[in-house]
């Protein structure tokens, strides 16, 4: 269901490289979100770093979504940089993982190896 790697780089390193790798290979970032942030100003204490990155690419939404709407409710995809132990791990949950929640589709089902195809290409090249 996740795809998880260690990086050799601290939490901000691998933040700040995620954005070019994600443009490069044809997605965007939509919405960022600091867990450790946002626990914070609620007076919530976190001991690790934590960001979900929301990201699109606006091709295979579309196919998607003019597949199934209630797709709307997978997108978007979001890659998670945090870290653990001291050390940074960059995730993604998997959307072929996903969308076989769904049924069985075969051309949804290419879709989503091709996302997720990509979005490990992302993971691997910003680790």
């Amino acid at each position: 269901m996740f795809y998880i790697v260690e990086s050799s780089k601290s939490f901000y390193e691998a933040c700040f490289d995620l954005d070019p790798v994600i443009q490069r290979l044809g997605f965007v970032i939509l919405h960022t979100y600091d867990f450790s942030e946002i626990l914070s100003r609620k007076g919530i204490g976190l001991d690790e770093e934590c960001q979900v990155f929301e990201i699109c690419n606006y091709r295979y939404a579309e196919k998607m979504l003019a597949a199934d709407m209630q797709l709307s409710l997978t997108m978007p995809w979001r890659i998670s940089i945090f870290t653990e132990n001291g050390a940074t791990q960059i995730s993604l949950a998997r959307p072929s993982t996903m969308l076989a929640e769904l049924g069985e589709n075969t051309e949804l089902s290419r879709i989503a190896s091709e996302i997720e195809a990509k979005m490990m290409m992302i993971v691997d090249e910003t680790r």
